[in-house]
């Protein structure tokens, strides 16, 4: 939220009609045997609901293929870890790749979907306050969420590596004659 958008009341409510939508005490709970209310209450928020609705990326799809399941999941909580588990973080505050960043995977996907992509994001949907690590319990509970977000994007995903051939760019030799096109139609315009 916005600090517009925090001094008009609490989060969580419909902006339109001021219900509010989320039991954040619920949430806060971090109970995973409580998940599927979590889920939901995550699909309400709008970038949230963007990645529960967006298709993966190819790139994100062929990140997951080559580990498999269970490297994924592995893969998931060394990145959270990394990128919001540590007290004062050199990262703190910096954005996980969105899914238009050459750099994103499946793992970030899931990140944002579940509210863990930075600390300020882990304050508001999990309860965990900023400046200080990550407990064990924690950045478990987080990777738990993550890979539920994966196992339902990624169902048919298997336990083991898949080997996928690497996505090639386009010679620019092919690139160059629609570059050349589209100067010659601007300068004929």
């Amino acid at each position: 939220m916005t600090k517009k958008l925090l001094a008009t009341g609490p989060n969580g409510r419909c902006r339109a009609c001021g219900a509010q939508l989320v039991d954040w005490a619920r949430v806060h709970k971090r109970d995973l045997k409580d998940v599927k209310y979590t889920f939901e209450a995550l699909r309400l928020e709008l970038i949230r609901h963007h990645f529960w609705h967006i298709p993966l990326t190819q790139k994100a799809v062929n990140y997951a293929r080559r580990k498999g399941r269970v490297l994924l999941r592995a893969a998931t909580e060394n990145q959270i870890r990394q990128l919001v588990g540590g007290e004062n973080h050199p990262r703190e505050g910096i954005q996980t790749p969105r899914e238009t960043s050459p750099h994103a995977n499946a793992i970030h996907f899931a990140q944002h979907a579940t509210a863990s992509c930075c600390r300020r994001c882990l304050a508001e949907w999990h309860g965990i306050p900023e400046g200080r690590a990550l407990s064990q319990d924690e950045i478990a509970y987080l990777t738990a969420l993550a890979n539920m977000y994966l196992e339902e994007r990624l169902p048919d995903l298997g336990d083991e590596p898949v080997p996928v051939p690497a996505a090639r760019k386009e010679p620019v030799s092919k690139r160059a004659p629609v570059i050349v096109r589209v100067l010659e139609h601007q300068n004929a315009s």
